[in-house]
């Protein structure tokens, strides 16, 4: 997947939004909650770190091409960071990037979430 593939497939799932932020990253929030912020290297290998469940977590942050997200696991958030479809296909990808969004949307009040037309 590359950085226009992965903004593209953000874009696209239900009221999200778009900032650059943090050093240049392409951070991708719903209802002003991020949900997955990505980049790439000059070499044009893409970083995503997105949110997760514990089991997941579990799953995905010894498999190859997958790490625990940079900052965000070190302060005990279940993130991971794919920089490689080694060990995570690009299909499998786009799943753990819509539970990310689920999972970010699920903690917003019931107001917030009626209001972006989300499920209550």
């Amino acid at each position: 997947m590359t950085l226009a593939e992965y903004n593209a497939f953000c874009a696209a799932l239900p009221a999200t939004s778009h900032v650059v932020q943090w050093g240049g990253a392409d951070v991708w929030k719903v209802g002003g909650k991020v949900f997955a912020l990505g980049r790439d290297d000059a070499e044009g290998t893409l970083f995503v770190s997105f949110k997760c469940s514990p089991l997941a977590y579990e799953m995905l942050r010894d498999a190859p091409g997958c790490r625990p997200a940079p900052y965000l696991a070190s302060r005990g958030m279940k993130w991971i960071q794919r920089f490689s479809d080694e060990g995570l296909p690009d299909d499998a990808f786009r799943d753990y990037l819509r539970e990310s969004h689920r999972l970010v949307a699920a903690g917003l009040t019931r107001k917030v979430r009626a209001e972006l037309g989300l499920s209550v």
